[in-house]
C-alpha cells in the first residue's frame, strides 16, 4: 500500500555492495545504545569499495590453495571448494561477495589458515569478513520473529541454535537481550514516522480499541487509527499496544488512551471511538468524551463493537446445542485426519446428492465452525451415519445421533441460518460501514422477534430467543443518537429508506442539517482560516461594511449547502453492491461539501476487531499469537509487524534496513547446487 507522505520523512540508505552492509550491519559487541546502524542527525557516508583490476593469475589464485590430488581448490578463508577447472572469474566473485577486502590482506594469508570447512582458528581480518555475513543473518532472523510474531527467547531455543550450527560452526546468533534492544530501537525509528504521516492526514481520525490478556495475566489494549485519503481509499494503522495496569479499570484505560492520543498529537482530531463493549472501555471513552466537550473541541462519540455483540447474541443462541455440537465436532475432526474416511464421506455425499465438502472442515469452536457442524448433519445426515457405521470399531457409536438430535439441528440451522448470512456478508463486504452494518443488525432483531412470536418454536427457543433480544435492545440504545444517525445515511446504499426505524427521526434530519451547515459549509471553512467562529459579533452590537457582506455570503452558502444535503437524500439509494468509496469518489464534484463530511464520517468503525477474525477460525492464530507473547515483546513486534504491512519502512533510526539486498547477498553467497562442496555434503 502507498501511503500518501510517507516517502517525504523516510531517508533510505540503500545497500549497494558488500562494504556497505558492513555499515549497515551490527557488529557482534556494539554498544548497547548506539547499536551502530547510523545516526539520525549525522549518517556516516557510504564509500563503495571498488577492487583493483588486476590480471586473473596474480590475483584470486593466491587466495586458494589446490587439493592434494589436483582436481579442486580451497579457499584459505572459508574452505569453501571449487572445481581445479572453475574459471578465475568465478574466483574472484566468491572473494568479493564472500570476503570483502580480502586484496588488502596482501601475502598474510598463509597456505596453513583453512584446512578444513570444520571449526578452524582465522586470523583477525578473517573473522571481520565472516562476521558481516553472521550480522546480515541476525537481522533476517529479527525479520522472521516480526512476521511470525514470536519473543527474541525464541532463539535461544538449543536445537535451533545447533541446527545453525551444522550448517556453519562458526555461526553465532545474538543474545535475546541484544534482539530485544535492536528491536525497542526499531519500534522508536518507526514510530515517528507513523507520528510524521498522520501529520499529513487533512480529514479526521477514527479509532478503535481491543483488549487481551496474556499467559502472564497481563492485559493489553491495542489502539487503531482509521481514516479515508484524498483519493478515497480506506486507511488503518495500528497506533500502539499498551499494557493497562492494575487494576485495569476505564480510570487506567483512559490514561493510556490519552497518552497515546497526545504522542501522535491527534487528540483534537479524533471523531470516534469504538470500544469493545466492556464496561471498563465504555468508562474509558465516557471519560474521553467529557474531556474532549469540556474543550469544545468538536463532535465526539464513541459506539459498542457491532461485531462483539452480534457474537454474544449468537452465543445465546447456540446454548441450547452446545453439548450436541461438541458431539458433531468430534466426528468432523476423525473425518479430516483420516483420509479414507474423508474419501468414503465424499462418496457418499455424492451418491446421496448431499452436497459437495471441501476438507478439510472448519472444526474451530468460533461461530463458523460451529454453524459448520450444523450445516453437515443438516444437509449431509445420511452420508454422517454411514460413514460412523461403517467405521463404527474406530469411531464408535456414541457418535451417531438419535432423532432428537436430528431434529434440534434442523430447528437450530433453520433458526441460525440468517445470523449465518448476516456475518458472512459483514466479513466479506470491503467497508462495514456503520450504515450497512445497522442495516443487518435491525434484520438480525426482526429475525429473533419473530422466533419469539411464533407458534412453532419450541420453549427452549423462544428462551434462547428472549435472551438474544435483549442484548439486540441494548445494542440499539446505545447506538441510536445524531452522530450514527449521520454516519448512516452519508452511506448511498442506506440514506433514510434503509435506516433503522428507531434511528429514523425527523429531529436527527433537522439536527443533521444544522451539524452540516455548521462544520461542512463553505463560510465555516473561510471563517476558520480568518479566525473567525461565528459568535464573536452579536446581534445588536456594530456590524460594518464588510460583516454585512460577509453575512449575506453566509446566507447564500447556508441554502446551497441545505440544497445539496437534500439532494443527495432525496435520491433513491445506490444497490447494495455499490463501492461506497468508489461512489463518493465519482459524485464529490456533485456533492463538494457533503463530501467532506462523508469523508470524515465513513470512517467511524461499527466494529473493534475485523469481524473474519472474530467469527471465523483464523482469529485462533491471533489469539494464540498474543496469549503467548511476552509482555517485554509485545508492542515492538507486534507494532513492527502491523506497521511492515501497511507499507511502513524497516529502519534503525534514520537507516532503513533493506532486506532485499540482503536476501542478494545471501544468494550470492551460497554454494550452487552442482559445485564439488555441495556435492560432498549431499554425500555426507
Amino acid at each position: 500500500m502507498d501511503w500518501p507522505g510517507v516517502n517525504n520523512h523516510f531517508r533510505t540508505y540503500k545497500v549497494d555492495d558488500q562494504k556497505s552492509m558492513m555499515d549497515v550491519a551490527l557488529i557482534s559487541n556494539m554498544d548497547p545504545v548506539n547499536i551502530g546502524l547510523g545516526c539520525s542527525d549525522k549518517p556516516a557516508p557510504v564509500t563503495p569499495l571498488k577492487p583493483r583490476k588486476k590480471t586473473m593469475t596474480s590475483v584470486y589464485l593466491k587466495f586458494f590453495e589446490t587439493a592434494a590430488d589436483g582436481k579442486t581448490r580451497r579457499c584459505k578463508f572459508c574452505g569453501q571448494s571449487y572445481s581445479i577447472a572453475t574459471a578465475t572469474g568465478n574466483l574472484g566473485r566468491h572473494l568479493a561477495n564472500r570476503h570483502p577486502g580480502y586484496d588488502k590482506s596482501g601475502d598474510a594469508v598463509s597456505n596453513s589458515v583453512v584446512r578444513t570447512v570444520a571449526v578452524v582458528k582465522k586470523s583477525q581480518h578473517q573473522g571481520k569478513a565472516s562476521q558481516v555475513d553472521y550480522d546480515h543473518l541476525n537481522w533476517l532472523l529479527i525479520r522472521w520473529l516480526v512476521l511470525a510474531s514470536l519473543p527474541p527467547s525464541t532463539l535461544e531455543e538449543k536445537w535451533l541454535v545447533n541446527s545453525y550450527k551444522f550448517l556453519n560452526p562458526a555461526i553465532q546468533l545474538w543474545p535475546s537481550d541484544k534482539y530485544r534492544t535492536v528491536l525497542d530501537e526499531v519500534f522508536r525509528s518507526m514510530r515517528e514516522d507513523v507520528r510524521a504521516l498522520l501529520e499529513q492526514v487533512p480529514s479526521k481520525l477514527s479509532i478503535t480499541l481491543d483488549f487481551w490478556t496474556s499467559f502472564e495475566q497481563i492485559y493489553f489494549m491495542s489502539v487503531t487509527c482509521q481514516w479515508i485519503d484524498e483519493n478515497w481509499c480506506f486507511q488503518k494503522l495500528l497506533l500502539d499496544i499498551c499494557r493497562i495496569p492494575y487494576p485495569c479499570g476505564g480510570a487506567e484505560i483512559y490514561r493510556c488512551l490519552i497518552k497515546v492520543l497526545k504522542f501522535y498529537n491527534i487528540e483534537n482530531r479524533i471523531l470516534s471511538c469504538t470500544h469493545d463493549i466492556s464496561t471498563s472501555a465504555m468508562h474509558a471513552c465516557h471519560t474521553l468524551k467529557e474531556d474532549l466537550d469540556g474543550q469544545k473541541i468538536g463532535p465526539f462519540c464513541y459506539i459498542p463493537c457491532a461485531a462483539r455483540t452480534l457474537n454474544m447474541i449468537i452465543d445465546d443462541g447456540l446454548r441450547s446445542a452446545k453439548q450436541l455440537i461438541s458431539k458433531i465436532r468430534e466426528f468432523v475432526i476423525e473425518l479430516n485426519a483420516s483420509p479414507m474416511i474423508s474419501e468414503d464421506f465424499i462418496q457418499l455425499s455424492t451418491a446421496y446428492q448431499e452436497g459437495t465438502w471441501k476438507f478439510p472442515l472448519d472444526v474451530s469452536a468460533r461461530w463458523s465452525g460451529n454453524y459448520q457442524m450444523l450445516d453437515l448433519v443438516r444437509k449431509a445426515g445420511k452420508s454422517v451415519d454411514a460413514v460412523i457405521r461403517k467405521y463404527e470399531e474406530m469411531l464408535g457409536s456414541r457418535m451417531l445421533l438419535g432423532s432428537s438430535d436430528k431434529s434440534v439441528v434442523n430447528i437450530m440451522h433453520q433458526y441460525l441460518e440468517p445470523f449465518y448470512k448476516t456475518t458472512n456478508n459483514i466479513c466479506t463486504s470491503k467497508l462495514p460501514t456503520v450504515g450497512l452494518v445497522l442495516f443487518f443488525m435491525d434484520h438480525i432483531s426482526e429475525t429473533i422477534t419473530s422466533c419469539r412470536e411464533s407458534r412453532h418454536s419450541p420453549d427452549w427457543l423462544k428462551n434462547a430467543a428472549e435472551e438474544m433480544a435483549k442484548k439486540a435492545r441494548n445494542y440499539i440504545n446505545q447506538v441510536c443518537n445524531i452522530f450514527t444517525y449521520m454516519t448512516a445515511i452519508l452511506d448511498p446504499r442506506i440514506k433514510g429508506e434503509l435506516i433503522p426505524d428507531s434511528l429514523n427521526s425527523e429531529n436527527f434530519l433537522d439536527e443533521a442539517r444544522t451539524h452540516f451547515i455548521r462544520n461542512y459549509s463553505t463560510s465555516h471553512f473561510s471563517s476558520m482560516s480568518s479566525g473567525y467562529n461565528g459568535q464573536e459579533i452579536e446581534d445588536g452590537g456594530s456590524v460594518s461594511f464588510a460583516e454585512e457582506i460577509a453575512r449575506k455570503k453566509r446566507r447564500t452558502s447556508m441554502s446551497s449547502a441545505t440544497d445539496e444535503l437534500t439532494q443527495y437524500l432525496s435520491e433513491a439509494p445506490a444497490p447494495i453492491p455499490t463501492d461506497v468509496l468508489e461512489w463518493w469518489k465519482v459524485n464529490s464534484t456533485r456533492y463538494p461539501r457533503l463530501s467532506v463530511m462523508a469523508r470524515d464520517f465513513l470512517a467511524v468503525q461499527a466494529t473493534s476487531v475485523v469481524p473474519e477474525d472474530l467469527f471465523c477460525g483464523k482469529g485462533d492464530e491471533i489469539d494464540k499469537q498474543r496469549f503467548c507473547m511476552p509482555h517485554n515483546s509485545t508492542q515492538a513486534i507486534l507494532c513492527i509487524k502491523s506497521w511492515i504491512q501497511v507499507g511502513i519502512k524497516f529502519k534503525l533510526k534514520s537507516t532503513e534496513i533493506d532486506y532485499e539486498r540482503l536476501m542478494e547477498l545471501a544468494a550470492a553467497a551460497a554454494p550452487t547446487d552442482n559445485s564439488p562442496a555441495s556435492s560432498d555434503k549431499k554425500q555426507k
